[in-house]
């Protein structure tokens, strides 16, 4: 954990911004509605909710790293390749020769649906064998902050140890981004380990991302935000996401803070947290209040919200500040469909928020 007492810009250095630790796959969209069996072509795209958040960082600017594992393979070199050319610097990523890169397919309904299906092909992965061994110690430190999710520690016993030697409060990593990114099918692929651990990694976290539905499932912490904060006290900020009902962030000395969300024309839900997550990550770093943060992450969701892959465009950032400063009244009216980002002038305005 940082001894720093504000995470933000250091004053004076060329670290990197932000480092993100995880496993992305190659995702296969299908090119059109309808169960797996029926559908006859599939697109071929990328995901992960880290590699998600330093796209996202890059692209709005900030300089940003992704420490991974691939396979020796074709899709491990698209991986790279297609993540590089968001920004990101992907020098850090191994090659295991061994053991294959991730893939999943899923369908084209919005994961909310009943009837949408997701197949994942990532046991036995590279990323899955990532330990404190095969990992760049000294790039995972290069940053202002590290960001990391509770999808690692599902992957492997050795996934697991990493995260723990990175948060140990004596010899981890100073600035810590932790979203618990809580995924059931993961801890139930018998791992050997309970989803507990994730408290003991985000109590080590100096910023927590959770969902009040996440602390339900995994926990059994229900109550809301406060009940959540109370038993997260340590981190110097945690950030509780309520969907669509917006999210509440907690800082020291008992501050707590609420945003609502936009109202928004979800296309696909895909990639909306950790869109939220790289929107208040990018606001931290530029130090703004946390209040701003918070309406920061919503309008980067927004923009994931209203594409249909794990990835989007955000919006410019003089756009971004001039809603994120919008009074109570006129964010409350904000109303965001597909295609907002690019509404960057005073009429494009107008109409968003009437």
């Amino acid at each position: 954990m940082t001894a720093q007492g504000e995470l933000g810009y250091a004053d004076g250095t060329g670290a990197v911004d932000v480092v993100a630790l995880g496993e992305s796959m190659v995702t296969f969209l299908p090119t059109r509605a309808g169960r797996l069996a029926d559908v006859p072509s599939f697109d071929r795209g990328i995901g992960g909710a880290e590699s998600n958040v330093v796209c996202a960082l890059a692209a709005a600017g900030h300089r940003t790293r992704w420490v991974s594992r691939v396979g020796a393979d074709g899709f491990g070199d698209h991986l790279v390749e297609a993540i590089a050319r968001y920004g990101v610097d992907t020098s850090a990523v191994g090659r295991d020769p061994h053991r294959p890169t991730g893939i999943y397919f899923r369908t084209a309904d919005d994961r909310e649906a009943d009837a949408h299906e997701v197949l994942y092909y990532r046991a036995g992965s590279a990323a899955s064998a990532m330990s404190t061994a095969n990992t760049d110690q000294a790039a995972l430190r290069s940053g202002y902050l590290l960001h990391l999710s509770g999808i690692t520690a599902a992957l492997s016993v050795d996934c697991l140890d990493l995260l723990r030697a990175l948060t140990d409060v004596e010899t981890g990593a100073d600035g810590v981004s932790f979203d618990v990114n809580y995924r059931p099918g993961l801890w139930a692929g018998g791992q050997g380990a309970d989803p507990r651990v994730l408290l003991d990694l985000a109590r080590a976290a100096d910023l927590v991302f959770v969902g009040e539905d996440e602390a339900a499932d995994a926990w059994g912490i229900t109550g809301g935000p406060d009940a959540i904060r109370a038993a997260l006290p340590e981190p110097q900020l945690l950030v509780v996401k309520r969907g669509a009902d917006g999210a509440v962030a907690f800082g020291g000395n008992g501050t707590r803070y609420e945003e609502p969300a936009p109202r928004v024309d979800v296309v696909a839900a895909v990639g909306a947290g950790d869109a939220f997550a790289a929107g208040f990550l990018s606001a931290t770093l530029r130090k703004l209040p946390i209040g701003q943060r918070l309406r920061h992450g919503h309008l980067m969701a927004a923009a994931a919200l209203t594409v249909p892959g794990d990835l989007a465009a955000p919006p410019s950032r003089d756009h971004a500040d001039r809603l994120a400063a919008l009074d109570a009244t006129a964010w409350g009216r904000l109303h965001l469909g597909p295609g907002w980002t690019a509404a960057d002038d005073e009429a494009a305005q107008e109409v968003l928020t009437s």
